[in-house]
């Protein structure tokens, strides 16, 4: 019985790393991230968690499909600075409104939260500081 339990975590554990984010972390491409041009603001999006890592709902911003949230990963966008709405749905829709200012960069941290039959990606306005602090350990997954 315990051989048949360690079996079935250990395949469980490699479907959930299999569905992880894959692509060069941060150092290898922080290097290429370019300037803002004038009169634009960034906004990363990262999901460190890899939990319900088969769940990688659309990321939406004012409606328009911007990436996907990926177990580990990160991606940018630059965007005209203005108001913004970035969703995401499962079972049930989760967004955030947000304020991007000229030359800023903004991080969206995308939390995994358990609902009634599938998970729920919950985008949440994190600090930069802590933004920045969290995307040096993930992957690349922007084009």
């Amino acid at each position: 019985m315990k051989t048949k339990l360690r079996t079935l975590l250990a395949i469980i554990m490699l479907i959930a790393l299999a569905a992880c984010a894959s692509g060069p972390g941060y150092k290898d491409v922080a290097a290429e991230i370019s300037d803002l041009e004038p009169g634009n603001g960034r906004i990363y999006f990262y999901r460190t968690a890899i939990v319900g890592a088969a769940m990688q709902p659309s990321i939406r911003l004012n409606e328009e499909v911007v990436g996907k949230a990926k177990p580990k990963g990160f991606f940018y966008i630059d965007r005209p600075a203005g108001s913004y709405i970035v969703a995401t749905s499962t079972e049930a829709k989760r967004s955030l409104s947000l304020l991007l200012e000229e030359g800023k960069e903004m991080y969206v941290r995308l939390d995994v939260k358990m609902g009634l039959l599938v998970g729920h990606v919950k985008p949440v306005l994190v600090e930069p500081a802590e933004g920045f602090s969290d995307i040096q350990k993930l992957n690349y997954t922007g084009g």
